[in-house]
C-alpha cells in the first residue's frame, strides 16, 4: 500500500484522514479540536485517533488550513508595514486604497521616485534619509513588506536593494512583492506582499506545531501545504508564502467535495466554525477567480479556486442589538466548550443570571489568555493589567474589568485579540445545536444558561422552555437565512456580473430576504410570488452542515447531498492535491513611426531586446518554461515533470478596422504529482 496523511487544521476542529493512492479510498480518519493555546495538541489529537500502524506506513504529508483565511476575515495577524516605491501618499488618497486594498495609512510609507516603465531609468529611493525620517515606524514592525511601481522593467532592482537594507537594519523578514506576484497593479502587488507579512507569525506557528506533533510520534515524511488554486507547495516555501494559502482550506473543501461526490454541478458548502466557504463546481472542474483573491477587505493578486467567503460559522457570536437578536461575524469559543475545559465558567453563568444584570454589553461573554505576549511593554497599561487578571483564568467581562482595575467601559480587548494574545468565549449556533441536541459533546447546561440570560434582555421571550425553544429556532433560522442570502447573492453575481459588479443594492438584498421568508407557501398560490432556483446540488461540508443546509436546498429547489466522510473533506482534498505551477513572460513591440522595429522580452531576469518576433518568442517560452519547472521544484516537486507551453498574440483593431499587434504572452503550466 502507498498511504499518505492529510491533516487540515480548521478555526475549531483539526482533521485527519490515511488515505491508500493504490485504492483511492480512506482507510481511516479522526477529529479533535483546534487547540488555539497550542496548535501542536489538538494536531496531535487528531492524529492520535488513527491507527499506529498507518502512521508508520505514511510516505507523504499534505496539509490544508483556514488559519489564514479566519486572519483575513477577522482582521488579525502580526504586526507589518508597507514602503510602496514610486508613488505618493496622494495618489492613496485620491483612490481610496484603505477601503479598496486593504492598505491603511498607518501601515503604509510612500517613497516617491522617478524611474520609468521600461526600465531604462532606475531611480532608487535615499535609504539613508528614509531611514532616518521613518526609523520608529520601522522598528515597531515585526515583519516589512515592499513593492515598487516600476520593477517589471527594473527587474525589481529597487525592491531587492530594498531587502538587503532592511533585513540588515531591523532584522526582520522583508517580503518583496516581485517574490510573490507579477501583475501591474502596484497597489495589489503591495497588498499582496503587505498580507503576506502579517501571515507569516501565524502559518510559522502553524508549520511547527506541525512539525511538533509529527516528530513527537515518529513521524519523519515530506510535509505539504495546499495553495489557494488547489495545488501543493512544500512546507518549507509555505513558511516565507503564507499570503498563498490565504483560501488553503477552501480549496481543499473543493477537491474534497469534487472526490467525495464526483458531481458535475454543485456548491460545495464548507461551514467551519469562523466562515463558510462557497466554492463552484460545473462540468466536473472547480471555478477559478478571474482576477486575484478579494478576501476580507484585502485585494491580491493570488490566484485562486473561486470561493466567496463570509462570517457565518458554529462559533459566530449571537448578540443583541437594539432590543434585537444579531448574529455577528466574530468569532468567539462557544460557551459549552468553554466550560467543558473550565467548570468555572459554567457557575459564574449562574451567578450572572441570579444577579439579574442586564446590560447593553454582553455580559455573558468571558474572555481568556490564550498566550503570553513576547513583549509586554508594546502594549498599554489597560491591557497589560488586563493580560495580569487573566492569568489567572477565564473571567466574564465585567470580573475581569474588575480585576484589571479598570471600568467595563475601558475594557479594550480588540488588539489583544486580533493578536491571537487573548480569545473571548460566548453564545454561538454551536451552543444553540447542543440546546436542540442536534450536537451534544460539550456542555449543554452551560449553552442553556447563556441562552437563559439571552431570554431576560429580549422583550419577547420569557425565561421558560417555550421561549427557549423559539429562541433556538430563531438562531437556527439566521443560519439558515445568512446561507440563503449568501448562494443566492453568489449565482445572482455569477450570472449577472456586469450588473452586480458593486455588489448587490439594498432592494435585491430585500428582494433576496423576501425569498426566504415566503419560502412556506403550503398548498396556497399567492396572488404574487418569485423565488430563486438552481440546478445546482448543495454539497454540504464541514460538521454544522447536515444541519442547515437542506432546508436552504430545499428554498432553492435542489437537492442536498452530505457525503461519507464530509465532516474531513478538507483533510482528503489536501492529500488527493497533486502540484501545478504556471509561469507568463510578455513581449512586447517596439514601435516608432517607421513601424516595428524590435521586441522587448520581460522575464523573471530582466528585459531582453530582439530584432525578430521569431527570436523573441523562442527566449520567451524558454524563460516561461524554466520559470515554471523552477517554481515546481521550490514547492516540492519530485521527479518527471510535464510542461506545457503557449503562445498568445494580442491583437487590437484600429481605426477602419485595421488589426495592430499589440504583443504577445508566452504562458507555460507545469504539472507534477507528489511521491508516494
Amino acid at each position: 500500500m502507498r498511504l499518505g496523511l492529510g491533516i487540515d487544521t480548521g478555526g475549531t476542529y483539526t482533521d485527519a484522514v490515511v488515505y491508500d493512492f493504490d485504492t483511492c479510498t480512506v482507510l481511516a480518519k479522526g477529529k479533535a479540536l483546534t487547540t488555539k493555546e497550542d496548535l501542536t495538541k489538538g494536531i496531535g489529537e487528531a492524529i492520535d485517533a488513527l491507527p499506529s500502524e498507518f502512521l508508520t506506513q505514511a510516505k507523504i504529508i499534505a496539509l490544508s488550513t483556514t488559519l489564514a483565511t479566519n486572519a483575513c476575515i477577522e482582521n488579525k495577524g502580526g504586526r507589518a508595514k508597507l514602503i510602496l516605491i514610486g508613488t505618493t501618499q496622494k495618489v492613496l488618497d485620491w483612490i481610496d486604497a484603505e477601503a479598496k486594498y486593504g492598505l491603511k495609512n498607518d501601515d503604509t510609507l510612500c517613497v516617491k521616485t522617478y524611474g520609468s516603465f521600461d526600465g531604462k531609468i532606475v531611480d532608487d529611493p535615499d535609504w539613508d534619509k528614509l531611514l532616518l525620517d521613518a526609523d520608529n515606524w520601522l522598528t515597531d514592525a515585526d515583519a516589512l513588506s515592499v513593492a515598487d511601481v516600476y520593477t517589471h522593467g527594473n527587474a525589481a532592482f529597487c525592491e531587492k536593494n530594498a531587502k538587503a537594507i532592511l533585513g540588515a537594519r531591523y532584522n526582520v523578514p522583508v517580503v518583496l512583492g516581485s517574490e510573490l506576484v507579477s501583475g501591474l497593479n502596484v497597489m495589489e502587488r503591495g497588498a499582496t506582499a503587505l498580507l503576506n507579512a502579517r501571515l507569516l507569525p501565524i502559518i510559522q506557528e502553524f508549520m511547527e506545531a506541525v512539525a511538533t506533533a509529527l516528530t513527537a510520534r515518529g513521524i519523519n515524511v515530506p510535509t505539504m501545504i495546499v495553495r489557494s488554486d488547489g495545488s501543493l507547495m512544500s512546507g518549507k516555501l509555505c513558511r516565507n508564502r503564507p499570503v498563498e494559502t490565504i483560501l488553503s482550506g477552501p480549496a481543499a473543501s473543493v477537491l474534497g467535495g469534487i472526490g467525495l461526490t464526483n458531481c458535475e454541478d454543485c456548491l460545495i458548502i464548507d461551514m467551519g466554525g469562523t466562515t463558510t466557504d462557497i466554492s463552484m463546481v460545473k462540468s466536473g472542474a472547480p471555478a477559478m477567480v478571474n482576477n486575484g483573491i478579494r478576501i476580507g477587505g484585502w485585494r491580491t493578486q493570488i490566484k485562486g479556486v473561486f470561493t466567496d467567503t463570509f462570517g457565518l460559522g458554529g462559533d459566530s457570536a449571537i448578540r443583541i442589538k437594539d432590543g434585537k437578536l444579531e448574529l455577528c461575524s466574530r468569532r468567539v469559543q462557544p460557551l459549552c466548550v468553554a466550560a467543558k475545559k473550565w467548570p468555572g465558567v459554567r457557575e459564574a453563568l449562574w451567578q450572572l443570571l441570579n444577579g439579574h444584570w442586564i446590560y447593553a454589553d454582553p455580559l455573558h461573554e468571558f474572555l481568556y489568555l490564550v498566550r503570553e505576549p513576547k513583549d509586554v511593554s508594546r502594549y498599554n497599561p489597560n491591557e497589560i493589567s488586563l493580560i495580569d487578571a487573566l492569568r489567572a483564568g477565564p473571567m466574564m467581562l465585567g470580573n475581569a474589568a474588575r480585576s484589571a482595575g479598570i471600568d467595563i467601559y475601558s475594557l479594550k480587548s480588540e488588539r489583544l485579540e486580533s493578536e491571537g494574545i487573548v480569545m473571548r468565549c460566548g453564545l454561538t449556533p454551536t451552543d444553540i445545536m447542543h440546546i436542540k441536541g442536534d450536537f451534544i459533546l460539550y456542555d449543554t447546561e452551560s449553552s442553556i444558561l447563556a441562552a437563559r440570560y439571552f431570554l431576560r434582555c429580549l422583550s419577547h421571550y420569557h425565561d421558560d422552555a417555550d421561549s427557549l425553544s423559539a429562541f433556538a429556532d430563531e438562531v437556527y433560522n439566521f443560519v439558515k437565512q445568512k446561507l440563503y442570502e449568501n448562494i443566492v447573492r453568489i449565482l445572482l453575481t455569477e450570472k449577472y456580473p456586469e450588473q452586480f459588479e458593486k455588489g448587490l443594492d439594498e432592494q435585491t438584498r430585500f428582494l433576496i430576504s423576501q425569498g426566504w421568508k415566503l419560502r412556506k407557501s403550503d398548498c396556497t398560490i399567492p396572488f404574487f410570488d418569485f423565488g430563486f432556483k438552481t440546478v445546482a446540488s448543495l454539497v454540504g461540508i464541514g460538521a454544522p452542515t447536515h444541519v442547515f443546509l437542506p432546508d436552504v436546498a430545499k428554498a432553492l429547489g435542489t437537492n442536498c447531498i452530505i457525503p461519507e466522510h464530509a465532516e474531513v473533506a478538507n483533510a482528503f482534498g489536501a492529500i488527493i492535491a497533486d502540484i501545478s505551477t504556471k509561469a507568463q513572460v510578455e513581449i512586447k513591440p517596439i514601435n516608432t513611426a517607421g513601424g516595428i522595429v524590435g521586441y522587448t522580452v520581460y522575464a523573471p531576469n530582466g528585459r531582453q531586446v530582439y530584432n525578430t518576433l521569431e527570436e523573441a518568442s523562442c527566449a520567451a517560452k524558454e524563460a516561461a518554461i524554466q520559470s515554471a519547472t523552477e517554481e515546481a521544484r521550490r514547492r516540492g516537486a519530485l521527479g518527471e515533470l510535464s510542461v506545457d507551453i503557449q503562445l498568445s498574440a494580442r491583437i487590437v483593431h484600429a481605426k477602419k478596422d485595421v488589426a495592430v499587434y499589440s504583443g504577445t504572452s508566452a504562458i507555460a503550466v507545469a504539472t507534477g504529482r507528489i511521491e508516494a
